[in-house]
């Protein structure tokens, strides 16, 4: 049984049938309903099961909505609940092992201020370090140099396997000290402090007397320091007669 048309109400045939907007419609008889220009398939708009054209399809005007009180209530309900999901989803998420820290302006500054005490930590560290490390040095530079215990020793040269001998030549010594005789009567005082650094020699410090001082060569002398009461070679440019 052919259907009726929904603006004429007559039957509609299939050669001349359109099925539209959940209608059937005569050709002839599917037209805007303001202007009621001739539509088809592809130009129509449909609103509220009826067709139209572009230029009369009806548009929805948006409206204000006045803060009324029971707009106001509706509001405030609205964000008490949000609230109150808020805590329930943080009581729920309280026991886990991680937590979702958002960047704000205070965490900002305190990372802040935590960088600039790591900072001032690390050079305060630094320049102990280095204040001990300069003391060391200085340590070691006053304790006077000993010689070995067990020194080297000396160049054995090898048996002669043929008719010619090897004869090293000797290196030169600094002369030794030889206890000068008890009428030298020289005296001088020392200007710098000095440090022993081999087993005759003597060590004195500013402002010591040395008497019995006898020249050995342009560099050395040989005394005994009259505070120490100890006798031995020391630096010529150390000292100065009195």
């Amino acid at each position: 049984m052919n259907p009726l048309c929904s603006r004429c109400n007559l039957v509609v045939y299939p050669t001349e049938k359109i099925n539209c907007l959940d209608k059937y419609w005569h050709s002839r008889c599917f037209r805007c309903e303001t202007c009621n220009m001739s539509l088809n398939m592809k130009n129509y708009k449909g609103f509220a099961k009826r067709p139209y054209c572009n230029a009369h399809y009806p548009r929805a005007n948006f409206t204000c909505v006045a803060d009324t009180p029971e707009n106001i209530r509706l509001k405030q309900q609205s964000k008490m609940q949000s609230q109150v999901l808020y805590k329930e989803d943080f009581e729920k998420n309280k026991g886990k092992s991680y937590t979702v820290v958002t960047d704000t302006p205070e965490l900002q500054r305190l990372k802040r201020s935590q960088d600039q005490i790591s900072n001032i930590k690390y050079h305060e560290e630094f320049e102990k370090s280095k204040t001990s490390h300069v003391h060391e040095d200085f340590e070691k530079s006053k304790t006077p140099h000993q010689q070995p215990s067990n020194p080297a020793p000396a160049y054995q040269p090898p048996a002669a396997s043929q008719n010619y001998h090897y004869d090293p030549t000797p290196e030169p010594v600094r002369p030794a000290a030889a206890a000068p005789p008890p009428s030298a009567g020289k005296r001088y005082r020392a200007v710098y402090d000095y440090a022993a650094a081999d087993e005759d020699e003597v060590s004195f410090i500013d402002g010591d007397v040395i008497v019995d001082v006898q020249q050995i060569d342009e560099g050395w002398m040989y005394g005994r320091v009259e505070r120490t009461n100890q006798q031995g070679m020391l630096p010529a440019n150390y000292v100065e007669a009195i």
